[in-house]
């Protein structure tokens, strides 16, 4: 009887495994915070096994990462939102944040479906709010990302990185991937700094007050994402010449565009579809970033060096 119930659970957790039922326990749910499960381990949350938990709003809530003035890009993303609606059917709102905090704890409240979320919170985003990353912007190409650049003004004695023992950098805040967690990082791993030993720190909040806090003369040196830099000399707010870049990192993902987990699959899919099929030529989105288009991703893949940022930073999901 012993040896026949043995054989009995072998054939039931085979036949589980097979149809893919997976016990919980089982299965290793990565970083994610409780109530979230990755059975597929892509290191995302899977969407509900409980239809009862799926949300179809009437109204959709989209919010852009607050990487320069929030209401500069209600404007700049008014075409694309037409486009969301049309394709889904369903009225959107966009959704002014400011500050990359505020954005997160909208998400883990339910107050944003759709969110345009930083590099460097991509994981915290994912992992304490069950967002799932699906596309980001690209150059017609395929080519995508930005770099990290430790700036300072032209005619500054500050040559590379080894010339900031002593100095006070500028960051953008903690959860900025090119904003401070890779300085840090980089600081710590190529010249052995470490902050509030030899170097000090002081945050602005968003990338676009780093670089003007530079440019004016407020901040001796900063470490911002070039990608908004590039954007704000576009526009007519900065001249370039007047800045020096005194270190240049490796090319990093830039802004994911997620969605919550507990949407409607099909709701998912739509938004998917309008994000794949928008036309960006002449619109306002067009005219605000030089990319040309939204390309599909894969978190696991994609953030994997930002992981190991973090890890290297000793950074918890939480």
């Amino acid at each position: 009887m012993k040896k026949f119930g043995g054989i009995f659970t072998v054939l039931v957790l085979s036949v589980l495994i097979f149809t893919g039922v997976v016990i919980a326990e089982q299965v290793d749910h990565g970083d994610l915070a409780e109530g979230f499960v990755d059975y597929d381990g892509d290191l995302v949350a899977d969407v509900p096994a409980d239809e009862s938990e799926w949300i179809n709003p009437d109204q959709i809530i989209f919010s852009y990462t607050p990487v320069e003035e929030p209401s500069v890009y209600k404007t700049a993303w008014s075409d694309f939102l037409d486009h969301l609606a049309e394709v889904t059917g369903k009225e959107v709102m966009f959704y002014a944040v400011e500050n990359y905090a505020a954005q997160l704890e909208a998400l883990r409240a339910g107050r944003i479906h759709i969110a345009g979320v930083n590099t460097g919170s991509v994981p915290f985003a994912v992992n304490t709010a069950g967002v799932v990353p699906f596309a980001m912007m690209a150059n017609e190409d395929g080519s995508f990302g930005y770099e990290m650049e430790v700036i300072t003004q032209k005619d500054s004695e500050l040559e590379g990185l080894e010339d900031l023992e002593g100095k006070t950098v500028a960051f953008v805040s903690q959860t900025s991937n090119s904003g401070f967690k890779a300085p840090s990082a980089i600081l710590k791993s190529e010249m052995g700094f470490e902050a509030g030993e030899d170097y000090e720190t002081t945050f602005s909040g968003r990338h676009d007050n780093s670089i003007m806090g530079v440019y004016n003369g407020d901040y001796e040196v900063a470490a911002i994402a070039n990608s908004v830099m590039n954007r704000m000399a576009a526009n007519g707010a900065i001249d370039t010449s007047e800045i020096k870049t005194i270190y240049k990192s490796q090319t990093f993902p830039t802004t994911a565009y997620t969605y919550v987990n507990n949407l409607h699959p099909g709701l998912a899919q739509e938004i998917k579809k309008a994000f794949m099929t928008f036309d960006w030529e002449d619109t306002s989105l067009d005219e605000e970033f030089s990319e040309d288009k939204f390309i599909p991703i894969d978190y696991k893949t994609y953030w994997e060096v930002i992981r190991t940022i973090d890890k290297a930073n000793g950074v918890e999901y939480k």
